[in-house]
């Protein structure tokens, strides 16, 4: 060989020594056990879908997913955590739409950015619900519901897991799109609003469908109707609140979010990943007995969705008077 061909071996040789030098951190990714924090106890299903997403990911990746329940503040303790948290890919928050849709409107002084703070990377699911009444309630489906209730003014009540909850919220915007006069009775948490609701103290309620479907099969609740924007799979006997009220949508949703600033490789790679594995026929078969249901979306639509959401709840929110100082 040539010394001009030596050299130019050398100069190559070094070239990709270089370029294997100067790769983004994030092609060894992960090199070490990453974080998903949720807002939300152990049990619910954000937190079973946490470890789901985690065990299948840690197995694939060869590196420990630790989830981790930071409960408090409708969220806002673990969204911050990771709003502030290194952009590296290595903490995450799973979200809902109360962390990262309503809080922002809810609370006076809100610590973190639910857009300009995060890099949302992927939505998992939307958690079925259903709008069920007491049997005492004289009404078998919404158009029947909504004459009821305005032949009496402030007669009927909603009953919600409290102020700003997503059950708030939806009967708020119930409310608000018939035009009705009805009394919110919030309570502190979903259990004491069912027992209440069952015992006949309330009228109504929104409700996520695991917590009120099996009252309603037992006939000690009425269910009318779902309030997504499709029939749900595991009632499709059911119509949806839109079908006699025009746009009454409600999405309980649950994603995962990164820090703002996390490289574009990581979060694409988190997207795939979840997407195959909630793809898979194992959760597609138990998601509708969970009341659940998932859409393959990508970052950008992810993102794209959670602004949407924000400007949909901004006014429910202000019209409901519900306020976190």
């Amino acid at each position: 060989m040539t010394i001009l061909g030596r050299l130019a071996a050398l100069g190559f040789a070094l070239f990709v020594s270089w370029a294997a030098f100067a790769q983004p951190s994030s092609f060894s990714y992960p090199a070490k056990p990453v974080r998903i924090i949720c807002a939300f106890p152990v049990g619910g299903i954000a937190d079973i879908y946490a470890r789901i997403i985690g065990q299948r990911i840690a197995e694939s990746w060869g590196q420990p997913v630790l989830v981790e329940n930071r409960t408090g503040a409708g969220g806002t303790i673990a969204a911050e955590t990771v709003a502030k948290s290194p952009p590296d890919g290595y903490t995450l928050v799973m979200g809902a739409v109360g962390t990262h849709a309503v809080n922002v409107s809810l609370f006076a002084k809100l610590p973190y950015d639910p857009v300009k703070d995060f890099a949302a990377m992927a939505l998992v699911l939307e958690a079925e619900g259903l709008l069920v009444v007491h049997p005492s309630v004289p009404a078998n489906s919404v158009g029947e519901l909504i004459a009821l209730a305005r032949a009496k003014p402030g007669g009927l009540t909603f009953a919600s897991a409290g102020m700003g909850t997503a059950s708030h919220l939806a009967g708020e915007l119930f409310k608000t799109m018939a035009k009705l006069d009805m009394t919110h009775v919030p309570y502190k948490g979903n259990v004491p609003a069912i027992t209440e609701l069952l015992a006949g103290q309330t009228s109504l309620l929104f409700a996520t469908m695991p917590t009120v479907l099996p009252q309603a099969k037992a006939g000690k609740l009425r269910a009318l109707a779902t309030i997504g924007r499709a029939r749900a799979a595991a009632t499709p006997e059911l119509p949806t609140v839109g079908e006699a009220l025009p746009g009454f949508e409600v999405n309980n949703w649950i994603g995962l979010f990164a820090p703002a600033g996390t490289p574009a490789e990581i979060v694409q790679r988190w997207n795939a990943e979840t997407m195959r594995i909630m793809a898979s026929p194992e959760i597609q078969a138990r998601l509708p007995n969970e009341g659940a249901r998932f859409a393959p979306n990508t970052p950008e639509q992810f993102a794209s969705f959670v602004k949407s959401e924000i400007a949909k709840w901004a006014p429910v929110v202000k019209a409901s008077g519900a306020r976190i100082d």
